[in-house]
């Protein structure tokens, strides 16, 4: 009770008058977000919010202020009398970006800006690419390109993101309670050309973030008005062709809108050709008024249809039955579509706060052939499934946020949050089938509603060198499904409320070095078919994780990172395709290491890289036949990249995830893969001419990897090993860019 109303008492206190306040844009007046404002003198600092204003804490006269944000010319000034008795005015002008830009100030997601340097010095080429920028996350494809790929993070197996929330301004993209998995996040409905960054946090520590928030959490922030309209046309192997358009409707200066499409084709290089289509359409528009409220409308729709060969068993492979690209079942593949309209709202308030609103609804609906085990059930016509549903998802959030309330030389800030989402999923159905043409059983077959209502308090005290920052959040579920197989009216239904307190410390002995030590519980829930069906156990449960971190810039150009953790899951989950449920594993440890480093080498050259290491186990199993399968290890990823060098750019890049535990007592094996990717841009006036090489050394390397019982047909009896899909050998594209 002492805080809160020590709370409550800094809420009601008005901001200094000898703060300093101002508003920062570029030069065509665009209001420019998190722009760092730091005090030499002090060693306090500030960020800009969304309409690009801030207030400063009580400067003295004569402390030298940095103004500085990625992409921009670094500002200075000088506080005189002057300066504190108007609200100051600032255009920064654009600038190659470099490291030296990124000034460390002591923040809860330190590293998440500093790495946004790799995105803008090398931007996403495809959707496969959005979340590898993350450090130490994986991905892997192991159904043709329409499925959502698999993730890796921090020694999870994350399947399609469990333990991993993504979001995309604000719209989460993790489907509760899907028909191929829980967590199930498909990002394939964003155009990378209109990404404008990618933010990220490991752990749970973050109170904003809920649901599938314990690895960590992505979310991408999509561009509110274009640099220039372009057309790109992209062909190359395998049948490739992707055609986009980025479109300037219009940009006055309270309004802006745009409209971005794609069209991508391939064939793959597998043996039975993929036919994979994808289209993509997006339109945005911004409104600012004279107050500085802002509204932001996005609309979208994506659909893809694909075949694919799945994953092979390697005894087909070494027998000579298919070759490396070949397939048991060709007959797998799917579609998918999604339709989302998305609000954003913000509006300023008295004393500096504002209030943040996001609407979001989306039509979803999905449809997978999958064939896991080809004849190990079915003998005669084989085991390929159907997996389908159909989704409406709508979802609400409103944050207060009051930045820079004062007292003394102390500062705190604060957001308060609450919201809903609401899944409707019809006829959410498991189907044996043949061929994808017949129906031969109805496994499963209802409907799902699924509520999730919450609320959240995070607070950031600054006083000195350190910040505190205390948070907590609040969810309630509400499961209720629907069995359409049984005769009589079978609906049931379970709740639960899940408690989720954070607590961080943030020490800046020195500029630019940067101390932290994160403390946080999340949780990830489980399928409604699940919870219903087990009364109600372990519908939440949760994740305890704790962070060490540093992060110094030892000299303007050169940054590291390093960091040691440890999680603690109150349960892991791993989904049964084949039987349409998910089953519980126990209790899981893991502990971790991470480092990093980024070097400005020179003005057009950029160096990085990123190394994990993770040992993960079961607590509940015998030393041995604890190991988690396909929990990652060892990974690493870095390169270079080249910027502005006489009209030409590019990058060469590395990703290198080391062997690992295929099963519990590690007697199978999933082998690791080092692959290297190219890219080269020349840049003539309005033209962009590029080369995109995937695996340049033509590495043969397994892109995922299950340890999965199977029998082939005429086999005798089933046998356990590795089936993979393999990795892309390879892969030559050339792109032509025109703006305009």
């Amino acid at each position: 009770m002492k805080y809160i109303f020590i709370l409550l008492l800094l809420c009601c206190a008005s901001v200094n008058a000898q703060d300093l306040t101002g508003t920062i844009t570029d030069i065509d007046k665009h209001a420019l977000q998190n722009v760092n404002i730091y005090n030499l003198s002090k060693g306090s600092h500030t960020h800009t919010d969304a309409n690009g204003a801030f207030v400063l804490p009580v400067p003295r006269l004569q402390d030298s202020l940095v103004i500085s944000r990625l992409g921009f010319k670094t500002h200075y000034l000088v506080v005189d009398q002057a300066l504190l008795a108007k609200t100051l005015t600032v255009e920064l002008e654009e600038a190659s970006t470099s490291l030296d830009q990124v000034v460390l100030t002591a923040e809860v997601n330190t590293l998440s800006t500093v790495v946004a340097v790799d995105l803008k010095l090398n931007p996403v080429k495809s959707s496969q690419e959005i979340l590898r920028k993350v450090p130490g996350l994986f991905i892997g494809q192991h159904a043709g390109g329409g499925k959502a790929e698999q993730i890796f993070l921090r020694g999870f197996d994350v399947d399609h993101g469990t333990d991993v929330a993504i979001s995309v301004d604000g719209m989460p993209v993790n489907m509760v309670s899907h028909a191929h998995g829980q967590g199930y996040a498909d990002l394939h409905f964003v155009i990378p050309e209109t990404i404008e960054n990618i933010d990220f946090g490991k752990g749970a520590y973050y109170a904003d973030k809920g649901n599938f928030n314990t690895a960590g959490y992505v979310d991408l922030r999509l561009k509110e008005h274009l640099d220039a309209s372009s057309i790109s046309v992209e062909a190359g192997q395998f049948n490739t062709s992707r055609l986009t358009g980025l479109f300037n409707l219009v940009d006055a200066q309270n309004h802006t809108a745009y409209l971005a499409s794609e069209m991508y084709l391939t064939d793959g290089p597998f043996d039975s050709p993929q036919n994979f289509n994808r289209f993509n359409v997006l339109g945005k528009y911004t409104y600012t008024n004279p107050n500085k409220d802002k509204i932001t409308w996005t609309a979208s729709h994506f659909q893809s249809k694909w075949d694919a060969s799945g994953q092979i068993p390697q005894r087909a492979v070494d027998q000579g039955l298919i070759g490396r690209f070949g397939a048991i079942d060709d007959t797998e593949g799917g579609q998918t579509s999604r339709t989302n309209i998305n609000l954003n709202h913000l509006k300023n308030l008295e004393h500096h706060g504002i209030l943040k609103t996001n609407a979001f609804v989306s039509k979803y609906d999905f449809e997978l052939y999958s064939n896991f085990t080809f004849f190990l059930d079915d003998p005669v016509n084989g085991d390929q499934i159907k997996q389908q549903e159909d989704r409406f998802i709508a979802g609400l959030q409103s944050v207060y946020e009051r930045k820079h309330v004062t007292l003394g030389s102390s500062s705190l800030d604060y957001q308060a949050g609450v919201g809903f989402r609401y899944d409707n999923v019809d006829d959410m159905s498991l189907s044996h089938t043949l061929n994808r043409q017949t129906t031969l059983e109805r496994i499963a077959l209802g409907d799902v509603d699924e509520l999730n209502a919450f609320a959240f308090l995070n607070t950031e005290f600054k006083t000195g060198k350190f910040i505190f920052n205390p948070a907590v959040r609040l969810d309630y579920f509400k499961f209720d499904y629907y069995n359409k197989l049984t005769e009589a009216y079978d609906n049931k239904s379970e709740s639960k409320v899940a408690f989720s307190p954070k607590f961080n410390t943030i020490f800046s002995p020195a500029q630019n070095w940067q101390l932290s030590l994160k403390t946080g519980i999340g949780f990830h829930s489980n399928d409604t078919r699940v919870v219903v069906a087990n009364g109600g156990e372990e519908i939440l449960p949760a994740a305890y994780s704790v962070d060490l971190g540093t992060i110094v810039k030892p000299i303007d150009r050169l940054a590291l990172n390093a960091t040691v953790w440890t999680l603690f899951l109150d349960q892991e989950f791993v989904y049964v395709g084949d039987a349409g449920i998910v089953e519980p594993s126990g209790k899981t440890k893991r502990m971790g290491v991470e480092v990093g480093a980024r070097y400005q080498l020179l003005n057009w050259l950029y160096l990085y890289g990123d190394a994990n290491f993770t040992h993960a186990r079961s607590t509940e199993e015998a030393d041995g036949e604890d190991y988690i399968p396909l929990a990652p290890k060892f990974t690493s990823a870095g390169g270079l990249s080249v910027e502005n060098l006489k009209g030409f750019s590019g990058s060469l890049s590395y990703r290198w995830l080391g062997d690992r535990a295929a099963n519990e007592d590690n007697s199978i094996i999933a082998e690791g893969y080092f692959i290297t990717d190219f890219n080269v841009n020349y840049t003539i006036k309005n033209w962009t001419l590029g080369v995109i090489v995937e695996n340049l050394f033509d590495t043969a390397w397994n892109e995922t990897q299950f340890a999965t019982e199977t029998r082939l047909f005429n086999e005798p009896a089933p046998v356990e090993e590795i089936h993979f899909t393999p990795g892309t050998p390879f892969y030559l594209r050339g792109k032509i860019t025109y703006r305009f």
